[in-house]
């Protein structure tokens, strides 16, 4: 997946035909790879008619910002060409934004800049590569907040204002273009995990400012209310964060001794109980989780030493993790975002 090393130089030659094979349905699979495959007639003969192009997985690695670092750059894997590449910038660099995808658009809310909070919301349009500035603010200047897409609406939940952490919870409508407040979270949480499964909006982790939480609500939609879930094992500051086979998976982040976790679990909500998961080969915290064509990956992060541009893979048959190629910039604090887009047929 565009292979680098931690100094971002490109490690051996570039292999244009695979990028990452799975198991489908008994066979092999190259993925990350637009293939033309022909479409066959009635009568067994070829057809010059062009099969219609599945949605093609699409990564983003949005922002990152420090006071060493403060370029906050945007990249994109690219399938074709079996690399990253560099996006346009976004207009107003900010660090411990929230990020999340809707419509076929990308959203980046709140963050830091340095100075103060931010109530600033933009977008990006992959098809223009454009930001655009012409979103509603966030009700309340916040940083280290959660961002999730759920029926159509982003949730924005929790954060820190520069005093204190909040439980706020808004909606964005992006056909009316507003935000609406919601029931509250039943805890303060800034640098939280969230994530949408069989109708249920999870929050896991975070701090509340003295230490970080290993508790986990839910919120329904239908009832407006927020319940208690089961904790985690671990508590976790900026874990990474994304539902995989069913199941709700934490990895890293940090703990109540502030140190950088390797460790994972996952929620299983069925049986409402979490399990281990086999520790990632890397500390990372402020990591990003995501499933990329079927697996499941964790990118960059912090160890406590670096900013990691590394990412490992998943496989949940031998529950072990590997080195999975790198991304080409560093970004603290910055967030991964998938989409699905169709490719255009040549």
């Amino acid at each position: 997946m565009g292979v680098y090393n931690e100094q971002g130089e490109a490690v051996g030659e570039r292999d244009t035909s695979v990028v990452l094979p799975v198991k489908s349905s008994g066979a092999h699979r190259t993925l990350g790879v637009r293939q033309r495959r022909s479409t066959v007639t009635h009568n067994g003969c070829p057809s010059n008619v062009p099969p219609k192009e599945q949605p093609v997985d699409m990564v983003y690695v949005v922002g990152g910002w420090s006071s060493d670092d403060p370029s906050c750059p945007v990249e994109r894997f690219s399938a074709e060409l079996n690399e990253w590449r560099m996006t346009a910038p976004m207009i107003r660099h900010r660090g411990d934004a929230a990020v999340c995808a809707l419509g076929g658009l990308i959203y980046m809310a709140g963050g830091h800049d340095g100075v103060t909070c931010i109530s600033n919301v933009e977008k990006y349009d992959p098809e223009t590569n454009l930001w655009s500035g012409d979103v509603a603010p966030l009700s309340r200047p916040r940083s280290k907040l959660c961002l999730v897409e759920m029926e159509g609406y982003l949730y924005a939940l929790g954060g820190h204002d520069d005093i204190t952490c909040t439980n706020i919870v808004e909606r964005y409508d992006p056909s009316q273009n507003t935000w609406m407040k919601l029931p509250p979270m039943r805890t303060r949480r800034s640098g939280a995990a969230a994530a949408v499964l069989a109708g249920y909006l999870y929050v896991m982790g975070g701090s509340n400012d003295d230490a970080p939480l290993n508790s986990v609500e839910r919120y329904s939609p239908l009832d407006g209310c927020w319940a208690t879930c089961p904790p985690m094992h671990t508590p976790r500051e900026n874990p990474g964060c994304t539902v995989f086979l069913g199941q709700i998976y934490v990895a890293g982040g940090r703990d109540e001794l502030l140190l950088e976790l390797s460790t994972a679990e996952r929620f299983d909500p069925e049986n409402f109980h979490w399990s281990p998961v086999k520790c990632m080969k890397s500390k990372r915290h402020q990591v990003s989780l995501l499933v990329f064509n079927e697996s499941l990956l964790a990118v960059g992060g912090s160890d406590g030493i670096i900013n990691l541009k590394t990412m490992e893979l998943y496989d949940h048959e031998t529950n072990s993790w590997r080195h999975f190629g790198s991304t080409k910039s560093r970004h603290p604090g910055g967030h991964v975002v998938l989409m699905k887009t169709v490719p255009n047929i040549a």
